[in-house]
């Protein structure tokens, strides 16, 4: 299956990997940015061999100067080492797949415990690394780096002008998966909160179709976030439970295998209330911890 290509802004290719499944929608976009007589590449993509070509199609023999990505999922990140061979360009991210965790994920993760999800490209390193607020400039084209931790610890949205690409941070076909202890939904919170303070016209997602109205849709995912926690303070009233316990009851409306990956954002917001104090556990936090209110 080939890679679909549009136009989402001036200068802006978007190809849609065939990698559709249920955590990714229709597939990763990977978006190829064309400057002067030279382009940047934001999120390769996952490994396959056929969009691997097809962006090198797109390219069409203009250079490549640089890789940026905006997290190490599998999904967007495995064919960053392919594509830096292939074409010379240095991959430029925040850091590997274990960088930006806050001290509670990073104490779960030294437990055992394992992200959801899309996978963790753990054999994933950048040739540069990108810090919050830093400016990049190819081929006449500026971007701004955008640390939004929460989906990821190391993740990173880029801004061009009034243009930005979002990631997985912003999605435009559904929620984003906060899966612990790669994802931290405080964390999250802040990033979209960090968002919301830049009036920007047009949002390029890494799954879905362009953002049109960026501050509705960071609006959106504030309140479904906040409404989701209210779900689970008021489970919570009920007597203890687990995630597992409370995805079942909260997320009424969806498919029984997805229930894995809901019980990972029941259990991220329950992180993130033990953090402030309004529950708490009998026993270490895990991730099968019982939680009851305070």
């Amino acid at each position: 299956m080939s890679s679909v290509i549009s136009n989402p802004a001036p200068g802006v290719i978007r190809l849609q990997s065939a990698n559709p499944s249920p955590m990714t929608g229709a597939g990763t976009n990977t978006y190829i940015v064309e400057g002067d007589n030279a382009c940047v590449l934001i999120d390769p993509g996952p490994a396959l061999p056929a969009h691997h070509a097809a962006l090198m199609a797109a390219l069409d023999g203009r250079p490549l100067l640089a890789i940026l990505v905006t997290h190490a999922h599998l999904d967007h990140s495995a064919l960053a080492r392919p594509l830096a061979e292939t074409t010379g360009a240095p991959v430029l991210a925040f850091g590997d797949a274990a960088s930006g965790r806050s001290a509670v994920m990073q104490r779960l993760a030294d437990q055992g415990l394992t992200g959801g999800g899309e996978g963790a490209d753990a054999g994933f390193a950048p040739d540069l690394r990108l810090h919050a607020g830093q400016d990049l400039c190819f081929a006449g084209r500026g971007f701004k780096v955008l640390h939004t931790p929460g989906h990821m610890g190391g993740h990173l949205c880029f801004g061009l002008g009034d243009l930005l690409f979002s990631g997985d941070q912003v999605m435009g076909w559904s929620t984003s998966l906060v899966s612990p202890p790669d994802g931290d939904m405080a964390d999250y919170m802040a990033s979209l909160d960090l968002l919301a303070q830049t009036d920007w016209r047009l949002m390029l997602p890494g799954h879905g179709a362009e953002i049109t109205a960026p501050h509705d849709r960071l609006t959106q995912l504030i309140q479904h976030r906040r409404s989701r926690e209210a779900a689970v303070l008021a489970a919570l009233d009920q007597g203890a439970a687990s995630a597992a316990s409370l995805a079942r009851a909260i997320y009424t409306d969806i498919a029984t295998a997805l229930l894995p990956a809901a019980a990972r954002n029941i259990l991220a917001h329950l992180i993130d209330l033990h953090a402030r104090n309004l529950i708490t556990t009998q026993a270490a936090l895990t991730a099968e911890s019982r939680f009851h209110r305070i």
